[in-house]
């Protein structure tokens, strides 16, 4: 699965660790969904959502391979 969750931390001025603090998970969480080695959950995929003002659909994008 593809994410855009470096974009918009880089839109939004924020860093790793300042979106983990936001979303009550470690920075090593965030780096490892960025890197696409971890699939975050649906409530946590809803929260960056939230931050951000974009939808669901806008932070993560299925490959064919998904």
């Amino acid at each position: 699965m593809k994410n855009s969750i470096r974009v918009e931390r880089a839109r939004n001025n924020m860093t790793q660790q300042d979106l983990a603090d936001r979303t009550g998970v470690t920075r090593q969480t965030i780096a490892a969904i960025e890197q696409g080695k971890f699939n975050p959950s649906t409530v946590l995929a809803l929260k960056m959502a939230r931050i951000f003002g974009v939808s669901v659909n806008d932070l993560f994008e299925l490959e064919e391979q998904d």
